[in-house]
């Protein structure tokens, strides 16, 4: 399993800032955030599935675009997989006609363009040998972070999410993890920020960090730009012997 980083920044601003956007191998997109503009039209005819965290729009900004772009050019439609409530938000919100079409009944409600499967927590999906499971969030909208099993080894990405022990009880059990990718979007002077918002920041990521019983290499991911120095430097100075380091873009894992 090759997963490739698109997007990791909480926000745009110059040609190293994507958001959220993750692509496992050359047909899965976990997230499409504005990372997933960087592919050629190509890559994004082969994108066959697509698992969102949750609907708020630096993580689904380029869904709209990228199944009118590439419709044409598939056989099927792109399944998207989501929850229930994130699938409600995108009809309701997106692909309502007045947004955007609804690609989920052109070019017909027989052979649409996209279509939505539902996730539950902790129900795995298995495509070719692949397992993506579902994992607790705690975010301000429906949420679920992911682990990506490939047999040999696992990456787990966080979503965006505040405090959830229910996370890393989940984490805890998965016998295979070898990298844990971690949003923290706030430095701790905005910690009441994050709170509220359900992110974390440096502070909040130390307290979390200590209920993981397992040593993965750890990444940080959605970071807010303009705060990326302070909040890594207090991330590095309040870590002890985690060591997270900070996600790139098009930076490869393989498992």
């Amino acid at each position: 399993m090759k997963i490739r980083i698109l997007g990791c920044s909480g926000g745009i601003g110059g040609r190293h800032l994507r958001t959220t956007s993750i692509l496992v191998d050359h047909d899965i997109l976990v997230d499409c955030g504005t990372g997933v503009a960087d592919l050629s039209i190509a890559e994004l005819a082969q994108i066959d599935h697509m698992f969102l965290t949750h609907n708020h729009i630096d993580h689904i900004a380029c869904l709209p675009l990228m199944v009118d772009t590439v419709g044409d050019l598939r056989d099927r439609p792109l399944t998207v997989h989501a929850l229930p409530a994130t699938e409600e938000a995108l009809r309701r919100h997106i692909f309502n006609w007045t947004i955007w079409p609804d690609f989920t009944a052109i070019p017909s409600p027989a052979a649409p363009c996209l279509r939505f499967e539902g996730i539950a927590l902790g129900r795995p999906v298995e495509l070719q040998g692949r397992r993506i499971v579902p994992l607790p969030a705690n975010h301000t909208v429906p949420a679920v972070g992911y682990q990506l099993d490939s047999g040999a080894g696992s990456l787990v990405f966080s979503g965006d999410s505040g405090p959830c022990p229910e996370f890393w009880a989940a984490v805890n059990a998965i016998d295979n993890l070898r990298t844990l990718l971690i949003e923290t979007a706030f430095s701790n002077r905005e910690r009441k920020l994050a709170e509220t918002s359900r992110h974390l920041c440096p502070s909040m990521l130390g307290e979390e960090l200590r209920q993981l019983r397992a040593t993965p290499e750890i990444f940080i991911t959605h970071l807010k730009p303009g705060q990326i120095e302070l909040t890594m430097a207090e991330i590095e100075a309040g870590s002890g012997a985690c060591k997270p380091r900070m996600l790139q873009n098009n930076q490869v894992f393989e498992l």
